[in-house]
């Protein structure tokens, strides 16, 4: 499978984390919480996190904080297909292709449910064809790019000829949650919203990229320390303080199981603890994924596309690249670009 064109889009409001401590602290849903967690929404927001800013589908983001589950579902169906969209025109104009021109529509997420999916709403939208084939993969966390690629595979396996959009899109905005709980706590300092686009065919050509080489780790002993779960009829993010080692261990376990050496490794952010695990315990220096970090916050499965993306506009000499994503199960996956 080659890569034909990746394309990135945000929400256009953004906020720096001062800004997000400000009309977080000034809601009455934090004022609600306990003096320690007010405390700790400071010392996170306002310390060095490694976020600068993110972007959020609103431009008055405290007001999600006490907005009813239908709205969330509501705002979820307008801005998912939204961002999706604006991400795979950009795309298809990197690639020199129109939306007639697609196969296949396979869009993941994990911060809203549809039926028909996400893919149905962008399909219809972008005026694809009425035969396109559509699949949605839900409830995979901030992993899910390296499987919806994976799925991108199979399809261009069986379809020789034909041309896949991969779609990660998450609208985090709309599943932020405030109570006391820790992991709920940190998971509203880290993460915005945004979609990345990816454009495949079986074309081989020129300096293209090939990806192959896919591999995933599943331990679901570890399931509940990492994953949505209801709160309130809305997602309320579970968080346990072990993740980052968790998620270190198990990306180490892949990495044991490389083709060849890369030039770079290409990483879901998670947030700045996490990152330090694994480039602590790898060795790596992980500078497109610390980028995204400090950029957009953790946006949960498009992230390690826009590190690809990142690196793919400034390493020019680099033939060899090793994808890994990590999340909700727990699961981890990876897998190899080269040219």
């Amino acid at each position: 499978m080659f890569l034909e064109s990746i394309a990135s889009a945000f929400p256009e409001s953004s906020f720096s984390q001062r800004e997000c401590y400000e009309f977080s602290s000034a809601s009455e849903s934090v004022k609600e919480l306990e003096p320690r967690s007010q405390v700790l929404l400071r010392k996170v927001l306002l310390g060095d996190s490694g976020i600068k800013k993110r972007h959020f589908s609103t431009s008055d983001p405290a007001a999600v904080f006490g907005a009813s589950a239908q709205e969330l579902n509501e705002y979820f169906e307008r801005e998912a297909p939204r961002i999706s969209g604006e991400a795979l025109s950009k795309a298809l104009k990197k690639a020199g292709l129109q939306g007639a021109d697609l196969d296949a529509l396979i869009i993941c997420t994990c911060t809203g449910y549809l039926c028909p999916g996400v893919t149905s709403h962008v399909a219809e939208a972008m005026g694809l064809r009425a035969d396109i084939y559509l699949q949605d993969l839900v409830g995979l966390g901030c992993g899910a790019a390296i499987p919806a690629m994976r799925a991108a595979e199979g399809f261009l396996a069986a379809n020789p000829g034909s041309k896949v959009a991969t779609i990660a899109v998450e609208v985090c905005s709309a599943a932020l949650f405030v109570n006391d709980d820790l992991g709920v706590l940190i998971s509203l300092c880290l993460f915005g919203d945004g979609a990345s686009a990816v454009i495949w065919s079986d074309e081989q050509g020129g300096e293209k990229w090939q990806v192959g080489h896919f591999d995933t780790l599943h331990l679901p002993e570890e399931r509940e320390k990492i994953r949505f779960v209801n709160g309130e009829g809305k997602l309320l993010n579970k968080l346990h303080r072990a993740v980052p080692e968790l998620a270190a261990e198990a990306v180490e376990r892949l990495w044991e199981k490389r083709s060849a050496e890369p030039d770079q490794v290409i990483s879901h952010t998670g947030g700045r603890d996490v990152i330090e695990a694994l480039e602590g315990r790898m060795g790596w220096e992980l500078a497109e994924t610390r980028r995204v970090l400090k950029d957009y916050g953790n946006c949960s499965s498009p992230c390690v596309l826009f590190a690809l993306e990142d690196r793919l506009e400034q390493g020019e000499s680099d033939s060899r690249y090793w994808l890994t994503s990590f999340g909700a199960g727990f699961a981890a996956h990876s897998c190899e670009m080269w040219r």
